[in-house]
Protein backbone atom coordinates (compact mmCIF):
# COMPACT_ATOMS: atom_id res chain seq x y z
CA UNK A 1 0.00 0.00 0.00
CA UNK A 2 1.41 3.76 -0.71
CA UNK A 3 0.93 5.42 2.23
CA UNK A 4 0.80 8.64 0.06
CA UNK A 5 -2.61 7.88 -0.44
CA UNK A 6 -3.84 7.57 2.87
CA UNK A 7 -4.92 10.10 4.99
CA UNK A 8 -3.66 10.60 8.37
CA UNK A 9 -4.90 12.07 12.09
CA UNK A 10 -2.62 13.91 13.98
CA UNK A 11 -2.68 11.32 17.00
CA UNK A 12 -0.74 8.90 14.30
CA UNK A 13 -3.51 6.98 12.94
CA UNK A 14 -3.73 6.21 9.16
CA UNK A 15 -6.87 5.56 7.67
CA UNK A 16 -7.80 4.28 4.29
CA UNK A 17 -11.22 4.65 2.37
CA UNK A 18 -12.52 1.25 0.44
CA UNK A 19 -14.17 1.13 -2.50
CA UNK A 20 -17.38 0.23 -0.69
CA UNK A 21 -17.45 3.21 1.57
CA UNK A 22 -15.82 1.40 4.58
CA UNK A 23 -12.28 2.85 6.01
CA UNK A 24 -9.39 0.98 7.31
CA UNK A 25 -7.09 2.20 9.75
CA UNK A 26 -4.07 1.64 11.78
CA UNK A 27 -1.02 3.25 13.51
CA UNK A 28 1.49 4.81 11.50
CA UNK A 29 5.09 3.94 10.56
CA UNK A 30 6.09 7.12 12.94
CA UNK A 31 4.10 5.71 15.71
CA UNK A 32 5.37 2.18 15.66
CA UNK A 33 8.68 3.05 15.51
CA UNK A 34 8.65 5.93 18.45
CA UNK A 35 6.58 2.40 20.39
CA UNK A 36 9.18 -0.09 19.54
CA UNK A 37 8.62 -3.88 19.56
CA UNK A 38 5.01 -4.40 19.92
CA UNK A 39 3.92 -7.22 22.13
CA UNK A 40 0.12 -6.21 22.71
CA UNK A 41 -2.81 -5.08 21.07
CA UNK A 42 -6.42 -4.35 21.76
CA UNK A 43 -9.30 -3.33 19.63
CA UNK A 44 -12.86 -2.84 19.75
CA UNK A 45 -14.84 -5.62 18.83
CA UNK A 46 -17.53 -5.57 15.42
CA UNK A 47 -20.52 -3.84 16.35
CA UNK A 48 -18.42 -1.21 18.94
CA UNK A 49 -19.33 2.23 17.85
CA UNK A 50 -16.10 4.97 17.76
CA UNK A 51 -16.05 8.68 17.72
CA UNK A 52 -13.81 10.69 16.12
CA UNK A 53 -10.40 11.39 18.25
CA UNK A 54 -11.63 8.99 21.27
CA UNK A 55 -9.43 6.61 22.42
CA UNK A 56 -10.69 3.10 20.86
CA UNK A 57 -7.87 1.17 21.73
CA UNK A 58 -4.36 0.11 23.38
CA UNK A 59 -0.89 -0.72 21.81
CA UNK A 60 1.44 -1.82 24.04
CA UNK A 61 5.14 -2.40 23.29
CA UNK A 62 8.16 -2.42 25.07
CA UNK A 63 8.58 0.93 25.96
CA UNK A 64 5.15 2.21 26.75
CA UNK A 65 1.32 1.94 26.55
CA UNK A 66 -0.45 3.99 24.20
CA UNK A 67 -3.93 5.04 23.00
CA UNK A 68 -5.58 4.30 19.47
CA UNK A 69 -7.61 6.92 18.54
CA UNK A 70 -10.56 6.41 16.05
CA UNK A 71 -10.26 8.48 13.18
CA UNK A 72 -13.98 8.80 12.32
CA UNK A 73 -17.12 8.44 13.53
CA UNK A 74 -18.78 5.19 12.90
CA UNK A 75 -19.72 1.40 13.53
CA UNK A 76 -16.44 -1.32 13.77
CA UNK A 77 -17.39 -4.10 10.78
CA UNK A 78 -14.00 -6.10 11.19
CA UNK A 79 -10.71 -5.94 13.57
CA UNK A 80 -7.93 -7.76 12.54
CA UNK A 81 -7.57 -11.07 14.85
CA UNK A 82 -4.11 -11.61 13.46
CA UNK A 83 -2.95 -9.37 15.60
CA UNK A 84 -3.89 -11.42 18.76
CA UNK A 85 -1.07 -13.54 18.10
CA UNK A 86 1.06 -11.47 15.96
CA UNK A 87 0.81 -7.89 17.14
CA UNK A 88 4.42 -7.55 15.47
CA UNK A 89 2.76 -7.43 12.17
CA UNK A 90 2.48 -3.86 13.35
CA UNK A 91 5.66 -3.33 13.27
CA UNK A 92 6.80 -5.26 10.52
CA UNK A 93 4.19 -3.23 8.03
CA UNK A 94 2.04 -1.14 9.65
CA UNK A 95 0.36 -0.06 6.60
CA UNK A 96 -0.49 -3.79 5.16
CA UNK A 97 -0.66 -6.70 7.28
CA UNK A 98 -0.76 -4.51 10.84
CA UNK A 99 -3.93 -3.09 9.94
CA UNK A 100 -6.09 -2.32 13.08
CA UNK A 101 -9.99 -1.96 12.55
CA UNK A 102 -12.00 -1.62 8.91
CA UNK A 103 -15.12 0.65 9.89
CA UNK A 104 -18.50 1.87 8.36
CA UNK A 105 -18.21 5.63 8.66
CA UNK A 106 -21.32 7.49 10.00
CA UNK A 107 -20.21 10.51 7.76
CA UNK A 108 -18.12 9.63 4.91
CA UNK A 109 -17.21 13.93 4.84
CA UNK A 110 -15.00 13.69 7.84
CA UNK A 111 -12.14 11.89 5.48
CA UNK A 112 -11.68 14.88 3.65
CA UNK A 113 -10.54 16.56 6.99
CA UNK A 114 -7.87 14.78 7.83
CA UNK A 115 -4.68 15.19 6.80
CA UNK A 116 -3.11 14.37 3.44
CA UNK A 117 -0.12 12.56 3.64
CA UNK A 118 2.04 15.71 3.36
CA UNK A 119 0.38 17.79 6.04
CA UNK A 120 1.07 14.68 8.19
CA UNK A 121 5.13 14.43 7.14
CA UNK A 122 5.32 17.89 8.31
CA UNK A 123 3.39 17.42 11.56
CA UNK A 124 5.96 14.50 12.53
CA UNK A 125 8.83 16.62 11.44
CA UNK A 126 8.03 18.80 14.37
CA UNK A 127 7.99 16.22 16.55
Amino acid sequence: MDPTQLRYTAEHEWVREEADGTAVFGITAFAQDALGDIVYVTMPAPGAALSAGVACGEVESTKSVSDIYAPLDGVVIARNDTLDSAPESINADPYGAGWLVTMQPSDPGQLAGLLSAAEYAALTLKD
